[in-house]
């Protein structure tokens, strides 16, 4: 790869790599750690105007964000990243708050359980039933009757991918997914040489850019340690049966350059497209995994997550 590495989000990572909570392997600590960069990552930012209300979407805590002005295109029920086993509303607010006011959508932020306490498949569960809450309460929650969209970053990218098959299954239309740096194999949890090889960025991105190989290893063995060779872990295994793919919302896909997972999420993106879904498909060479929440860091991670933003619109539009 000829890219240079974002500069700012370098220093950002190297700057928080020396913070005391990252020494602490322990899940706690993981926990912790998590909750500290994200919220600096926020502080960094002016958060998007919109009202807030905390609500139980199908039995799963949730929390939907409108915006405060403009009409309202759609509703997008959204699932944060974490590797299934951190995260939550509050560490995806400004995601959940940009979305909502750029996109011009009703976002659900679901507050879906983690692991290991809650291994697969409560999360996927979870997601699946406030997807369902949310397309039967369309009306109530304000956003657009015929503009429902899933979406998230990361792992939640993975339940978004994996609820969208679910949604076209149980004939819940969709007008979108939208997919953020993907996990979508998770099969020999990103520690088998012939899995791995099939998506060389998972070697050349396997250290020094924030998200690791191993740690991706480890959030698998949390979440599905007997599971990964399910589709509703890894989606792109449901195109191994003719037609499986076919037949599902749209697919907004964006990866970026340095990253762990940017050649299964353009593997996964190809995969729709072979099988006749639409698929607007981006990548961000010079940025990284995070680069939804780092919007006050870089530049350049501000325009990608901008563009994220649009897509959705012109998906619902």
């Amino acid at each position: 790869m000829s890219e240079v590495f974002d500069a700012d989000i370098d220093a950002w990572l190297q700057h928080w790599a020396a913070e005391p909570s990252a020494a602490d392997a322990t899940m706690t600590g993981v926990r912790q750690h998590a909750r500290i960069t994200n919220a600096a990552a926020r502080w960094r930012l002016r958060l998007a105007a919109t009202t807030e209300h905390d609500v139980s979407a199908g039995g799963v805590p949730a929390r939907v964000f409108w915006p405060t002005e403009g009409e309202v295109a759609g509703t997008l029920v959204y699932f944060h990243g974490g590797g299934w086993i951190f995260g939550g509303i509050d560490t995806h607010l400004h995601q959940a708050r940009r979305l909502a006011v750029e996109a011009g959508v009703v976002v659900v932020s679901v507050d879906y359980r983690l692991a290991p306490e809650h291994p697969f498949p409560a999360a996927y569960d979870d997601c699946l039933a406030a997807t369902r809450w949310a397309a039967d309460s369309l009306g109530e929650l304000g956003g657009a009757t015929a503009g429902l969209v899933v979406g998230g970053d990361s792992a939640g990218a993975q339940l978004a991918a994996s609820v969208a098959i679910a949604c076209r299954d149980l004939g819940l239309d969709l007008a979108a997914q939208l997919l953020v740096v993907p996990v979508v194999d998770g099969r020999g949890a990103y520690a088998d040489r012939a899995r791995n090889a099939e998506f060389p960025s998972r070697e050349s991105n396997a250290t020094g850019y924030g998200l690791l190989l191993t740690t991706m290893g480890a959030f698998v063995e949390h979440y599905a340690p007997t599971s990964a060779d399910d589709w509703r872990v890894s989606p792109i295994l449901a195109r191994s049966s003719a037609g499986s793919l076919a037949g599902l919302a749209p697919a907004i896909v964006h990866t970026a350059g340095f990253d762990v997972l940017r050649d299964e999420g353009r593997a996964y993106a190809d995969a729709l497209s072979a099988a006749g879904t639409p698929v607007t498909f981006r990548t961000w060479p010079t940025l990284n995994h995070s680069f939804l929440g780092l919007g006050g860091v870089s530049a350049a991670a501000d325009a990608a997550a901008a563009q994220v933003s649009a897509d959705v619109r012109a998906a619902l539009s």
